[in-house]
């Protein structure tokens, strides 16, 4: 199961008593202000919940499987990398 964007804004509106229209606001404005911190390679730590940092990942070179002798190279490029806290850890090892 997934859960999106207008889902959780649904669920927020739902918990807060707000209405859907402002959780949908805070909601982006909360992916806006995470990706601006991720594209300047800050990271985000949310106590309890988890770390996202940005990584680098080298170079390297990949084959087709059906032509193992072309090979391609794949530039280094930057990922970003969650962590998951010691509570939602907790509750993962639980479920």
């Amino acid at each position: 199961m997934s859960l999106t964007k207008r889902e959780i804004a649904k669920k927020v509106a739902e918990k807060i008593g707000a209405t859907q229209t402002d959780a949908a606001a805070a909601v982006q404005a909360t992916f806006d202000i995470m990706v601006e911190e991720l594209a300047n390679c800050g990271h985000i730590e949310l106590r309890g919940f988890g770390v996202f940092e940005i990584k680098t990942r080298k170079a390297s070179v990949g084959r087709n499987p059906r032509k193992p002798e072309h090979t391609v190279t794949i530039p280094e490029r930057k990922i970003v990398k969650f962590r998951a806290g010691k509570e939602l850890a907790a509750i993962l090892e639980k479920a």
